[in-house]
């Protein structure tokens, strides 16, 4: 059987010189496997899984990522316990809302351009670099997103140049903006928000930083239907984030109950959370 090149050697554009982007090599030589080339049919709307809420907020030595755990589908849960935060890198986080499956596909292919950039550059991207690099491939998905499969995400990480953690949003035509001290998307980010505005303070120790995005998602999913809130029969918590200048790591299910049950406990008899 014919492959085209000599068996057990490489075909030739593995060996060319080119772009250090990934998505780049796999739009140039097999564009059908990226999520935004892919042919949708003509016409027809239809339900897909969505994410919902994603919280970020700065602390004194780098960012908090946390997100609801609910998908949904129209009116039905689709999913009670989805992970919507990931680590980009061993120094960022990427939080998703919008089309699911989606936007899913379209961070595991951001780990992979970033861990190619440093392979093949022999450097980290720098964090403003990656924040770029993720807003290229939501501009690509704007075709897509014209369709209703869009996807907004959130990222975060610890600039090792500033010392410092920054926060990234973004719009369904790729424009990227900095946000300062703390930021949210999805369906619950108006309540979300607003609860960020009243609880952050400069230069939060990460345990609060932590409490203050847990009670965010609460807060969220106290005003909105799609976004769910901590589910203490199930065990079900928000998923949470550090990136600090020790790199990126997830807050353990005991770790997060303690949290969790902190919150709840001092809205007893106040469930609106007025201080």
């Amino acid at each position: 059987m014919s492959l085209g090149h000599d068996a057990g050697r490489l075909p030739a554009a593995y060996l060319s010189a080119g772009s250090s982007s990934f998505t780049d090599f796999i739009g140039a030589h097999a564009p059908h496997l990226l999520p935004s080339r892919r042919p949708l049919p003509a016409g027809g709307a239809f339900e897909a899984p969505h994410g919902t809420t994603i919280v970020s907020a700065t602390f004194a030595g780098g960012v908090v990522m946390a997100g609801d755990r609910r998908a949904t589908m129209g009116n039905i849960i689709a999913n009670r316990d989805m992970e919507k935060v990931f680590a980009a890198d061993e120094y960022s986080a990427v939080g998703i809302a919008g089309t699911a499956g989606i936007a899913i596909e379209l961070v595991k292919l951001f780990q992979v351009e970033l861990e190619h950039y440093e392979k093949i550059e022999g450097a980290l991207l720098s964090l403003e670099g990656k924040a770029n690099r993720l807003a290229s491939m939501i501009r690509a998905n704007l075709g897509m997103a014209m369709q209703g499969l869009s996807v907004v995400p959130l990222f975060a990480g610890y600039d090792l140049d500033r010392s410092q953690g920054r926060i990234f949003s973004y719009d369904v035509t790729g424009g990227c903006y900095e946000e300062r001290d703390h930021h949210s998307v999805g369906s619950g980010s108006l309540f979300a928000r607003g609860a960020l505005k009243k609880l952050w303070r400069p230069s939060l120790p990460v345990e609060q930083a932590v409490s203050v995005a847990v009670e965010a998602i609460y807060d969220a999913a106290d005003d909105d239907s799609a976004t769910g809130g901590p589910d203490v029969g199930r065990r079900i918590w928000p998923s949470v984030a550090v990136v600090d200048d020790a790199g990126v790591r997830f807050l353990p299910d005991d770790e997060l109950r303690a949290v969790v049950e902190q919150v709840i406990d001092g809205r007893q008899g106040n469930p609106g959370g007025a201080r």
